[in-house]
């Protein structure tokens, strides 16, 4: 575990860059500095809205506050991490009240368009290392054009569960200003399963199991995932498939609207849609823009492995890799180590924050199409705490 003495404003740019994701061991993690915030957010019952159908608008609502926040401050490097619904982060001081301010517009935003309740919270991670957690910081480049933070230490999951006890909630007081989410879209069809599945899978460490042998269980996890193709991406290597109109478009209009009617911002999406249809179509370059190359680009730069205080897996597998690692998990488990979460469906689905379609640094959130991390995750509630 490192140590830093990294100026706060560069902080996160400052952390090493790791290649290899099975690399990502104890030693790759840095404390975050005491006077950093952690934030998180979710979407209150999120497991109903998924039961109606709903799995898109849960993973747009769960990314927004990344984009949001990372819209509010566009020059400022800083840790994040996607969990299907809802999301992680870590700030600089000085950026607590405009993250609180954006924050608040979100949930606002969120109730006004859909009725549904967004929580978020903020803590300075000096309160907490007080409860006798921790949190560390590693960054991992899934590309060569983007990398994803991940997180380790058990603050997340404290903070986390500190908001759903409504002890540490954000006010949702806003004023009324639409929050900036450009960028913000969900235009790819879902990917079926190449093989028998796409399995989410959640590892959460019990706070008294060593590291040494947790991280022997999600060594062992990704041994058998490194045996897949490509690791298991649930991704093909081209990229998600296109369709026109995107099922997902009038979802994306109502978020990133502003004070634009949603069917006027619809039908501007549907205009620029169609151009890009077209070139996805054709596989025709326009400019600078590469159609190939940016469906290729969506698949190099997936999050679809992480640290959140714990190891998630959106894997294309087998049924036996699926019982292997439920084995393994099942025996962890019993040893005191570990508690988990799994969830089969057959599609994947991608969330995407896009700066620029002529960029090759567009970030692709995955998930399972029918709620992946949100259902592992009540499996492993049902585990205990």
């Amino acid at each position: 575990m490192k140590d830093t003495q990294s100026n706060p404003d560069t902080f996160y740019d400052d952390l090493p860059l790791f290649a290899e994701f099975s690399g990502l061991q104890q030693d790759a993690f840095t404390p975050l500095p005491d006077d950093w915030l952690l934030g998180c957010c979710d979407i209150v019952d999120s497991t109903a809205l998924i039961d109606r159908g709903q799995f898109k608008t849960v993973n747009m609502i769960g990314a927004a506050a990344i984009a949001a926040l990372r819209n509010t401050l566009p020059d400022r490097a800083f840790p994040f991490v996607f969990g299907g619904d809802g999301a992680g982060f870590a700030l600089p001081p000085d950026c607590a009240d405009l993250a609180a301010r954006e924050l608040a517009r979100l949930q606002a935003w969120v109730a006004q368009e859909f009725a549904i309740d967004l929580r978020a919270t903020l803590a300075p991670v000096a309160d907490v290392r007080a409860s006798g957690q921790d949190v560390r910081v590693a960054r991992f480049g899934a590309s060569r054009d983007v990398d994803y933070a991940m997180f380790d230490g058990g603050g997340l999951n404290w903070l986390e569960s500190q908001m759903k006890g409504n002890d540490r909630t954000l006010s949702t007081q806003s004023d009324g200003t639409p929050p900036d989410l450009t960028g913000l879209s969900c235009r790819w069809d879902s990917v079926k399963a190449r093989n028998d599945m796409i399995l989410s899978v959640l590892v959460k460490p019990e706070p008294t199991a060593p590291f040494a042998a947790v991280a022997e269980v999600t060594q062992a996890i990704l041994q058998l995932a490194n045996g897949l193709d490509r690791g298991g991406h649930p991704l093909p290597k081209e990229g998600p498939g296109f369709r026109f109109p995107p099922k997902g478009l009038m979802l994306e209009a109502r978020l990133g609207r502003g004070k634009t009617a949603a069917i006027l911002r619809k039908v501007t999406l549907t205009l620029g849609t169609a151009l890009v249809a077209v070139l996805f179509w054709r596989g025709r370059k326009l400019g600078n823009f590469d159609p190939v190359s940016y469906r290729a680009e969506i698949a190099a730069n997936a999050d679809f492995r992480k640290y959140d205080d714990g190891l998630k897996l959106t894997l294309d597998c087998p049924q036996e890799t699926h019982d292997q690692i439920e084995g393994l998990l099942a025996d962890a488990r019993a040893a005191g180590l570990v508690r988990y979460g799994l969830f089969a469906q057959d599609e994947a689905m991608v969330t995407c924050i896009v700066p620029s379609a002529m960029r090759a640094d567009h970030m692709h959130f995955v998930d399972g199409a029918s709620g992946g991390y949100a259902r592992a995750a009540q499996m492993l509630r049902a585990q205990g705490k």
